[in-house]
């Protein structure tokens, strides 16, 4: 038998409904109270705590993650993100974002029992885009990325277990972002200088690291990169339980069908990005019907049986829906919601 988790899971056990639905992260506006209202009514089988980038320094993906490292203070300088000596002002701002957030989610998901998706940047993004004192990346220094790293393990750890407390219902998923993952990989993340790039990190060593930051967690992790070189099997292998990807950008060639096969068979939930983030220029708005069905279309290609693809597969925006119009994001969230009960029906 199984042993459960802090969420009272076990292995055999769903980590969500089949059929679901939810978002990246972001969502346009500076309204918290409205977007965590939102976010629970629209998605009521997987709601996440929304992220309002539009407030400004501190609400932005690299502020609010690094307000979550334990004893490794940061400030802006110069537009950008650098280690400090102490908390800046950016910095303690995101403080008190956060605490507003959890607030207002302590307030409106009273009483709820499903699941609940939080996010932060991964250890690699943040480390290609918080500077060392001196001006240059994290990630130019090994030494300070492993530093970064658990220090970020050891702060989602406690955000966790807050956010487990405030809403003691909830099974928790984690989401990290991890964005520039490929660029850390393939050696393209720039110098302060933007003449030379970085030298490229070692799959290995990206691996070990993720891994560190997965299994500090404590709970389910999926790893979000809306790249077409997304390293598919190193974020399997660094034990994420679904992998949020942009399907568009991912492609359909034999070559990435087969490591989106692999996933699977190993287990791997999929969160399918299919609906686009911003409308096209005919002003269309998103379709279930179409977006469920582009999705079916890759699950019979995959060859895996239909009744697993609903328990399988997440339906989701492509990625974050900071710069869509308030109207755009609520028909985009609608459409993908519909669309997983379509993946329902037989």
């Amino acid at each position: 038998m199984s042993t459960p988790d802090e969420n009272g899971t076990t292995p055999a056990e769903p980590l969500w409904p089949a059929g679901s639905a939810t978002g990246i992260g972001s969502l346009p506006g500076t309204d918290i109270a409205e977007a965590v209202k939102f976010t629970l009514g629209e998605l009521p089988d997987l709601p996440y705590l929304p992220e309002l980038p539009g407030r400004g320094p501190g609400a932005d993906m690299i502020g609010r993650s690094a307000g979550l490292l334990v004893e490794l203070p940061v400030e802006i300088y110069a537009g950008r993100w650098r280690v400090a000596a102490s908390p800046g002002r950016e910095l303690r701002r995101a403080y008190d974002l956060r605490e507003r957030d959890l607030d207002q989610l302590t307030e409106q998901a009273e009483g709820f029992t499903g699941t609940l998706k939080v996010q932060s940047a991964g250890p690699w993004t943040l480390a290609a885009n918080i500077e060392l004192a001196l001006g240059e990346a994290l990630v130019s220094d090994h030494g300070a990325t492993r530093d970064l790293a658990a220090s970020l393990a050891e702060g989602l750890k406690t955000h966790v277990a807050d956010v487990r407390r405030r809403v003691p219902g909830a099974k928790v998923l984690l989401q990290l972002d991890e964005p520039s993952l490929p660029a850390v990989l393939a050696g393209r993340v720039r110098t302060a200088s933007t003449l030379h790039t970085y030298r490229s990190v070692a799959p290995s060593t990206v691996r070990d690291t993720l891994t560190s930051v997965v299994e500090a967690a404590g709970v389910p992790v999926i790893v979000h990169c809306c790249a077409p070189d997304a390293p598919l099997s190193l974020l399997r292998d660094a034990g994420a339980s679904a992998l949020a990807l942009d399907l568009e950008l991912v492609g359909t060639g034999a070559e990435k069908l087969d490591a989106i096969g692999e996933l699977i068979d190993a287990g791997v939930g999929l969160f399918a990005g299919v609906a686009r983030t911003t409308p096209p220029a005919s002003g269309r708005q998103p379709d279930a019907g179409a977006l469920a069905d582009r999705v079916k279309r890759l699950w019979r290609d995959l060859g895996f049986p239909y009744e697993l693809l609903a328990q399988r597969v997440v339906m989701t925006p492509s990625c974050g829906l900071a710069g869509a119009t308030p109207a755009y994001a609520q028909a985009v969230l609608k459409a993908c919601r519909e669309a997983g009960r379509r993946l329902v029906e037989q």
